[in-house]
C-alpha cells in the first residue's frame, strides 16, 4: 500500500506545501498500515512542516490532515506531468517528466529524469533524455534506491504513443478540475495510473495578446535614455500615443519596414541598429557610436549591432527622405520656441477645461481632432526643436574635456546647467519643493507649475501628484527631513565647478574662453530640450484627461485605457466593438508587470515570459545571438557625477518606497527620472542599473554634486540594502566594504 496525506493547507491553488508532510510506500500489513498512517498524522508537526506554515502565514489552528491509503502499483516508470509549463505559464503545451521505477526518485530529487514537451494534440515537440542513475524499487520491507543498468540510464522513458496517451489524460483532468493541474502518473505494464492531482502553484498570469516587437528582426534594442522616461509597462493607449510623439520627435521613426522605436512585452525600447545604419550610411559612424555610449551606455564586450537588411544606399535615401523635411520643420519650430513654450502652459489649461465642459461623447470625439491630437503633435515637435538647439554639444564636448582635464573636473565643468537664472526643468519640482518650504511661493504655484511631472509621467492611467492633494505635504517632508536645501547643494557645486575653471586657465589659459562658449550653448540647449520635454508631459497629462473623459461619458471608467488612442475615438464615435479586447489586454498587461524589469540591452528575438523564469538571468543584456561574457561580481558602471562617498546601500524597487531612504544613505535603484529628484537631496551617492553620462540621474546628480554611478547593470542584483560601500563617481566603482 501507498500511505500519504492530504492536509487542508497542502497544494492551495497560491501555495504548494508539497513534500512538507511525510509519504510512506510498500506498507504491508494492517499494523503496519496503522503505524505508517500515525506516523504520516505526526508528520504534521515535524519541524520542517511547523517552518513552512510560519513563513507562509498559515496559522496552526487552520490546518488538518488527512491520510489517503492508496494500493501501490508496482510501476514499471513514473512521473509528474504538468497541464502548463510550471515556470512560464504557458498552456501550448503540456510537459511531462519521467523516470524508471516509482516515483520517489523524481520527487525527492536522486535522479535527473527525461523532460518531453508535447503538444495537447499528442505531438511530442521536443524532449530532453535525463541520465537517470538510480531508480525506487520495491523491497519485501518497503523501498530502496538502486543502480539503473547501463543500456536503460540514456533510453527514452516513454514512446511517442504513451506520450500522445499521457497528454490526453492531462488535458481531460485539467477540463476536469477547469484548472492547470500538476498530475503524478504510473505506467505499468504499458497501462497508466493516475496516483494523484493537484492545482499547478504559483502559477503566473499568462499573457493573451504578443506585445512583442523583438519578434521582428534581428535588432539591438536599448530601454536606456528615453527608457528611462517611460520606465513601466504601458498600457495600450499609452503606447500608442508613444507612437505618435516618436513620430514627430524623432527624424527617424522608421528605415523602411524597420521602426526606430518598439514595445517589448509592454515596455519600451529604442532600436539601435536603425540608428547605427543611418549614421554608417552617412559616414558618422564614429560620431553615432560616441553619442550612443553617452546617451545609452556601453555596448558589452561580445554584443554585435545587427545591421539591417538594406543596402547601403537604400539607407541613405531612406535616412534622407526622412531627415530632410524633419529639419526643416524643426528650425521652423526652433524660431518660435521660447513663445511655444511661454504660450503651453495656458494652452494645457484651457484644453483642461474645455474636456470637462464637453457633455457628448460625439463632441469629446471632434475636440480630440480639433486640439487634442494636435496639442501632442505640437508639443513634440516642441521637443525635437529644443533637444537640437545645439545638435549634438554635450555629446561632442564632454569626452575632449575628459582628456583634457580628467574625469571630477570635466565633471564640474559641465554643471551649472540650472545657473544664470534659468532653472534645468528636471531639477524644477526639487527647487520648487525648495521654493515652497521657504515661503517663496505658494502651493498653487507649485501645482502649476510642477503638479505634472512624476515617475511615470507617459503613462496616462497614472494620476499626477497634482490630482492627490497630500502628495506635496509627503514631499515637503521628506525635503526637511534631510535637512538640506537644494539651493544650498547647487551652490556647493558652484564653488567646485569655478575651481575647476580655475585649474584649467593656469593649464590652459587660451581654451578658457571658446570652452566657455561651447558649454554655454550646451547648457541652452539642454534648458531647452528639458523644458519642452516638461511641456510634452504637461500635454500627456491633458491626454489622461481626455480618456479619463471618455471613459466617464460612455460609462467604462479605466477600460479605455486598454484601448489604443483610435479605438477609444471609435468607441466615443458608437462603436462598442473594441471594448470586446479590454478583458484580454487587461489580463495581458497585468501579466507583462508581474514579470518585472527587462534587460537594458536585448539582441535578437527576446520571450520575456520565460526570460523572467531563468534563474541566472541578467539585467544587463540578452543576447539570443550566443553564449555572453561572465557578468563579473564587481558593481561598475559610468561615471555619472564625481565623489567618492561610504555609506549604507538602500535599495529601491521604486519611488513609492522613498520613504526608506535615510539621510546619507547610498541610493540603489533600477533607473531614475524626474520623479525620483525630490529623493536626491537625501542620498549621498546614486547607483543606477540603466543608464549613462547624459542620463536623467547621471545629470541632476552633477548638478547637486551628488556622487553617481550609472549604468551598472548589475547593482541592484549585487548590492542589498544596509551593505556598506565606497562609491567613486569618477571612477565609475562601487566597492561592498562589509
Amino acid at each position: 500500500m501507498a500511505v500519504r496525506s492530504s492536509a487542508t493547507a497542502e497544494d492551495l491553488p497560491e501555495m504548494s506545501f508539497a513534500g512538507q508532510q511525510d509519504t510512506f510506500l510498500n506498507v504491508r500489513g494492517q499494523s503496519a498500515v496503522l503505524d505508517a498512517v500515525r506516523r504520516c498524522w505526526a508528520s504534521l508537526w515535524t519541524a520542517r512542516a511547523i517552518d513552512y506554515r510560519l513563513r507562509n502565514g498559515v496559522a496552526a489552528d487552520e490546518v488538518a490532515l488527512a491520510v489517503v491509503v492508496q494500493e501501490l502499483v508496482a510501476a514499471d516508470a513514473a512521473g509528474v506531468l504538468f497541464t502548463r509549463d510550471p515556470v512560464t505559464g504557458a498552456g501550448e503545451d503540456v510537459l511531462v517528466n519521467a523516470a524508471w521505477g516509482l516515483g520517489e526518485s523524481i520527487v525527492g530529487g536522486q535522479v535527473t529524469p527525461d523532460t518531453y514537451v508535447v503538444a495537447r494534440g499528442g505531438q511530442v515537440r521536443d524532449q530532453v533524455i535525463g541520465d537517470k542513475a538510480v531508480m525506487t524499487v520495491r523491497t519485501d520491507g518497503g523501498t530502496r534506491e538502486e543502480a539503473v543498468p547501463q543500456e536503460r540510464r540514456a533510453a527514452a522513458v516513454l514512446s511517442p504513443a504513451a506520450l500522445g496517451e499521457l497528454a490526453a489524460l492531462g488535458v481531460r483532468i485539467e477540463e476536469l478540475y477547469g484548472r492547470p493541474m500538476d498530475v503524478e502518473w504510473v505506467v505499468r505494464d504499458g497501462r497508466f495510473w493516475v496516483v494523484q492531482a493537484r492545482p499547478i502553484t504559483g502559477l503566473r498570469e499568462r499573457p493573451v495578446e504578443v506585445w512583442n516587437d523583438s519578434l521582428a528582426g534581428d535588432y539591438l534594442w536599448t530601454c536606456a535614455n528615453l527608457g528611462e522616461a517611460i520606465p513601466s509597462v504601458m498600457t495600450p493607449c499609452t503606447w500608442s500615443l508613444v507612437e505618435i510623439f516618436m513620430s514627430e520627435a524623432m527624424s527617424l521613426s522608421r528605415l523602411g519596414p524597420h521602426r526606430l522605436s518598439g514595445n517589448i512585452g509592454g515596455r519600451f525600447y529604442l532600436n539601435l541598429s536603425l540608428t547605427f545604419a543611418a549614421g554608417n550610411a552617412l559616414g558618422l559612424g564614429a560620431l553615432v557610436r560616441n553619442a550612443s555610449e553617452q546617451a545609452f551606455g556601453r555596448i558589452p564586450a561580445g554584443v554585435s549591432v545587427p545591421p539591417l537588411p538594406m543596402s547601403r544606399w537604400r539607407v541613405l535615401w531612406s535616412t534622407l527622405s526622412g531627415a530632410v523635411p524633419f529639419l526643416r520643420r524643426v528650425v521652423g519650430y526652433q524660431r518660435r520656441l521660447p513663445e511655444l513654450l511661454a504660450a503651453a502652459p495656458d494652452r494645457c489649461a484651457g484644453l483642461h477645461e474645455r474636456i470637462a465642459a464637453v457633455g457628448d461623447a460625439g463632441e469629446l470625439a471632434a475636440l480630440w481632432h480639433s486640439a487634442v491630437e494636435p496639442l501632442l503633435r505640437d508639443c513634440s515637435r516642441m521637443l525635437a526643436a529644443g533637444a537640437r538647439l545645439d545638435g549634438a554639444g554635450l555629446v561632442r564636448i564632454r569626452p575632449r574635456l575628459r582628456k583634457l582635464v580628467g574625469e571630477a573636473d570635466a565633471n564640474a565643468l559641465l554643471t551649472g546647467l540650472s545657473s544664470g537664472g534659468a532653472a534645468l526643468a528636471s531639477l524644477g519640482p526639487v527647487l520648487g519643493l525648495g521654493e515652497l518650504a521657504r515661503g517663496e511661493i505658494d502651493r498653487e504655484t507649485f501645482v502649476r507649475r510642477w503638479g505634472h511631472r512624476c515617475p511615470d509621467e507617459f503613462e496616462v492611467s497614472v494620476p499626477r501628484p497634482a490630482e492627490d492633494p497630500e502628495w506635496i505635504d509627503r514631499q515637503l517632508a521628506g525635503l526637511r527631513s534631510s535637512g538640506t536645501d537644494p539651493v544650498e547643494l547647487l551652490a556647493r557645486q558652484e564653488r567646485a565647478r569655478e575651481a575647476a575653471w580655475a585649474r584649467l586657465r593656469s593649464r590652459f589659459p587660451r581654451k578658457e574662453r571658446a570652452l566657455r562658449r561651447r558649454i554655454a550653448g550646451a547648457a541652452r540647449a539642454a534648458r531647452g530640450r528639458e523644458a519642452a520635454r516638461s511641456e510634452v508631459i504637461r500635454a500627456f497629462w491633458v491626454l489622461r484627461a481626455f480618456v479619463l473623459r471618455a471613459g466617464g461619458l460612455i460609462g467604462c471608467g479605466d477600460d479605455l485605457f486598454f484601448l489604443r488612442v483610435e479605438e477609444v475615438i471609435a468607441v466615443l464615435d458608437g462603436s462598442r466593438e473594441p471594448l470586446g479586447l479590454v478583458p484580454d489586454r487587461r489580463q495581458t498587461y497585468r501579466a507583462y508587470v508581474d514579470l518585472g524589469p527587462y534587460p537594458t540591452l536585448v539582441r535578437g528575438r527576446f520571450d520575456p515570459v520565460r526570460w523572467a523564469a531563468w534563474a541566472d538571468r541578467r539585467f544587463d543584456v540578452f543576447d539570443e545571438s550566443g553564449q555572453l561574457a561572465p557578468l563579473s561580481d564587481a558593481v561598475r558602471g559610468f561615471a555619472g557625477a564625481a565623489g567618492v562617498v561610504e555609506g549604507a546601500v538602500r535599495v529601491l524597487g521604486s519611488v513609492d518606497e522613498g520613504d526608506s531612504l535615510r539621510i546619507g544613505e547610498i541610493l540603489v535603484t533600477t533607473v531614475t527620472n524626474v520623479g525620483w529628484t525630490p529623493l536626491f537631496p537625501r542620498a549621498a551617492a546614486v547607483v543606477t542599473d540603466v543608464g549613462a553620462p547624459l542620463s536623467h540621474a547621471a545629470i541632476v546628480a552633477r548638478e547637486l554634486g551628488i556622487p553617481a554611478v550609472v549604468g551598472c547593470g548589475n547593482a541592484t542584483a549585487r548590492l542589498r540594502s544596509g551593505d556598506r560601500v565606497r562609491v567613486d563617481g569618477a571612477a565609475g566603482t562601487v566597492e561592498v566594504l562589509g
